[in-house]
């Protein structure tokens, strides 16, 4: 009885070894196809798009609404990424006009620093190594530890006669 039923369960196909491998190659394809889907489901559920797998809609207007929420959501990305667009100009726009403002800023404290020494300078004894600009420009030296100029010290130079 067991083996009658081995044979009728299987069929007469029961004992065929090409049937038997060609059904575990179709199993092997069915189980990698459904992996396959399932990395893409997962990809779709990462990127949030539907591009990913082919819809099948039972009719037009299904397809037309589907595709209308699909145009949405891309819609709203694009607003989106133009908000975000537009705020990186304004914050650019405003460290521009910071940064100028500065410079205007700096380069009047240049000038007026200029005016002073020019009017200062004339206010120096002769014999001083401070009376010429020009030598202490040269005599200073950029110390980037501190961070600022080593100038040299002031030094009067008093001139004797025999």
């Amino acid at each position: 009885l067991q083996m009658l039923e081995r044979e009728v369960v299987g069929g007469e196909q029961a004992k065929n070894k090409d049937l038997k491998e060609k059904q575990k190659r179709r199993k092997k394809y069915a189980d990698e196809r459904r992996m396959q889907l399932l990395a893409a489901l997962q990809q779709t559920d990462e990127d949030g798009s539907d591009w990913v797998l082919l819809n099948v809609y039972d009719s037009i207007q299904e397809e037309v609404r589907a595709k209308s929420k699909l145009l949405e959501k891309m819609q709203n990305k694009l607003r989106a990424a133009e908000t975000e667009i537009k705020d990186l100009q304004s914050e650019f726009e405003l460290e521009k006009i910071d940064y100028l403002g500065t410079i205007r800023r700096l380069e009047r404290d240049v000038m007026l620093f200029q005016q002073l020494l020019d009017r200062v300078q004339t206010l120096v004894r002769r014999d001083c190594n401070y009376s010429n600009l020009e030598k202490i420009r040269r005599e200073s030296v950029w110390d980037d530890e501190t961070g600022c100029w080593k100038i040299p010290e002031p030094v009067i130079q008093k001139t004797r006669l025999p």
